[in-house]
């Protein structure tokens, strides 16, 4: 307060100072006579008309061209009343004066802009220079075509992977806005850490609209409210909309302004209702609770959920932050990006957050040991009951029970205990671990398809090979790891693809179409037999589209990252029934030309798993 009281008398003082120039010049304390000194011979004589007086220049010559100027603001700019000024945050006061810098940090600890990403090659990432020379409307058009739901949980993980790289932009486009086609596909799969990491990569001094965009979701799907303060530091109020101002509202409590955060936000309040253009009353009800708990100025602020329908990405996001939990009427229909929330959200509630692990990790966002974690947390609280504390013991016996027939019976009935098959699968990336830890014995052999399923959802292919002896020719449980082996000695004939097909109990026999379009893409079939098979399934693989040719080319030239991007682009859906047989061919035979044989083995095998 303060300083807003010095700053406003200052401010005061520069706009009266017109009145000062204004009044008689200050009496002359020389003797008479000494007012003009009399010039030395030779000196041209100086008029008296328009002289002003000597005034002792700033030391590095501040009138020379170039220099350094007093603040003054700018042409045309409204001057604010005195209680506006004080309702002002620093940083909006400095705004105001034009004392904001772009940058607000030394040249020397900006980062380049020329490889914006989290994962470097040897880290795993893909090669810095994949797209350069690709050009820049594809690639954006790859990136914005993808809605972010994709049918395997492989494909998700590897797409992630491909869009974290530290990549050099296409020649031609913004840096920036490279990263913003990025961040906001992973937002829209369900990746807001991701997201959220790429976008902190980049010096707010260098964001574009499109790339603060991202950033703003990125943080709102990960609850993290604050987390853009540093952006509207430096953007300011070059955006003007009724998310921007909210934002900034909050950041200005939360940099030490409380007194003006809130009552910025007091004006905002029930602005949305009147016009629909702004916040509703509960999302900034929501926005001053979480601003009230910074600094001196705390306020409590009482939210009623009465009246209010639906739910949108801040509400959400504020809401979890503040630590409430909306009502189940808000929350039990909402579409599958909130349970992606929840999922991921450290502050939310265990039974929240394993709610949302039974869709987050079939989708490839949580791993087998992610989901481990949270079911421990989960069983070492003793306050929690009911159905999440009864699976957390059946997660720990499926680990430590004494014998293998419990161990067993606690896998299946998490599996069973699953409301679809969506969240089953989910399940199954949860037992990966414990479906390994079961010895290979008949006892088990009926369910040896979904032991090696939840098996390969983790990646434990050499675990699962283990199964082979009992994996009858022409069962599912052979077809997928004839799919999952790294290499295959001899390639698959017709007798063992007929007999796969006669024991077919999928729709459309689509397991049969996916265990072709797999073998064929990893090149594992001979080539009569699967003319024949496709011949009786009804499908040519060899069919071209628009999007085959560009995956093709992208493979012939060993270009991973194009090939993935493009592969995600053809794995689009919210199941395998939306998947084609054609697509997957395609995917996992550009994948294994271009290196990526473990992911292509992988998706291959999860499509016949899951189909």
């Amino acid at each position: 307060m303060k300083r807003a009281l010095l700053t406003t008398a200052g401010l005061a003082l520069a706009m009266t100072s017109v009145w000062a120039a204004a009044q008689n010049s200050p009496e002359s304390l020389l003797p008479p006579g000494f007012e003009k000194p009399r010039p030395k011979p030779g000196t041209p004589a100086v008029p008296s008309a328009g002289s002003s007086p000597v005034v002792q220049p700033i030391p590095g010559n501040s009138s020379a061209p170039g220099a350094a100027r007093p603040a003054t603001l700018p042409s045309g700019a409204k001057i604010p009343t005195l209680k506006e000024i004080e309702s002002m945050s620093p940083d909006q006061l400095d705004e105001l004066l034009g004392l904001k810098p772009k940058f607000d940090m030394p040249s020397a600890a900006r980062r380049s802009m020329k490889q914006v990403g989290i994962l470097a090659e040897d880290e795993g990432g893909m090669p810095a220079w994949s797209l350069v020379r690709q050009d820049a409307r594809l690639v954006m058009a790859v990136l914005d075509g993808n809605k972010g739901q994709l049918v395997s949980r492989w494909g998700h993980i590897l797409l992630r992977r491909a869009l974290a790289s530290r990549l050099d932009a296409p020649v031609g486009m913004n840096p920036a806005d490279f990263a913003a086609g990025r961040a906001a596909l992973l937002v829209r799969m369900g990746e807001g850490e991701a997201a959220r990491q790429l976008v902190q990569d980049v010096d707010a001094g260098n964001y574009t609209p499109a790339l603060t965009q991202a950033a703003m979701d990125a943080y709102a799907f990960t609850a993290d409210i604050t987390g853009i303060c540093p952006v509207t530091s430096v953007i300011g109020s070059n955006r003007k909309d009724t998310d921007w101002r909210v934002l900034r509202a909050i950041c200005a409590s939360f940099q030490g302004d409380g007194a003006a955060g809130l009552a910025q936000l007091d004006q905002l309040v029930g602005e949305g209702d009147k016009d629909g253009g702004g916040w509703p009353r509960i999302d900034v009800l929501l926005a001053q609770r979480y601003a009230g708990a910074a600094g001196k100025a705390r306020r409590t602020v009482k939210i009623e959920w009465d009246g209010v329908a639906g739910m949108n990405p801040w509400r959400y996001a504020l809401a979890l932050a503040v630590g409430i939990e909306p009502p189940e009427a808000l929350t039990k229909d909402l579409p599958v990006r909130y349970l992606f929330v929840a999922a991921t959200a450290p502050m939310a509630k265990l039974e929240l957050r394993a709610r949302g692990a039974d869709r987050a990790a079939g989708a490839g966002i949580l791993s087998s040991a992610a989901m481990v974690d949270l079911y421990s947390q989960i069983y070492a609280q003793d306050d929690i009951n009911g159905p999440w504390a009864d699976a957390a013991d059946r997660l720990r016996n499926a680990y430590i029970a004494e014998s293998a027939s419990d161990r067993h019976a606690a896998i299946l009935a998490l599996w069973d205990g699953a409301d679809d098959p969506q969240a089953r699968y989910s399940r199954q990336v949860l037992t990966a671990y414990a479906a390994a830890r079961l010895p290979v014995s008949s006892t088990f052999a009926k369910d040896a398809p979904d032991l090696i399923a939840s098996m390969l959802a983790a990646g434990l292919d050499q675990n699962a090979l283990k199964w082979g002896p009992q994996a009858d020719i022409g069962s599912l449980a052979w077809g997928q790891l004839a799919l999952a082996v790294p290499n295959r000695a001899a390639p698959v004939d017709g007798s063992a693809l007929d007999t796969f097909y006669g024991n077919d109990p999928s729709d459309g026999y689509r397991k049969s179409r996916f265990l072709l379009a797999g073998l064929a893409g990893l090149a594992r079939v001979e080539g009569d037999a699967a003319k024949d098979f496709a011949a009786k399934l009804g499908i040519d693989l060899g069919r071209q589209t628009k999007w085959s040719r560009l995956i093709t080319q992208a493979a012939d030239v060993n270009n991973r990252e194009l090939v993935v991007l493009l592969a995600g682009l053809g794995m689009q859906g919210d199941g395998w029934d939306k998947m084609t047989s054609v697509n997957l061919y395609h995917i996992v035979s550009a994948l294994n030309r271009v290196g990526l044989s473990a992911e292509a083995r992988m998706i291959a095998a999860e499509a016949v798993a899951r189909g």
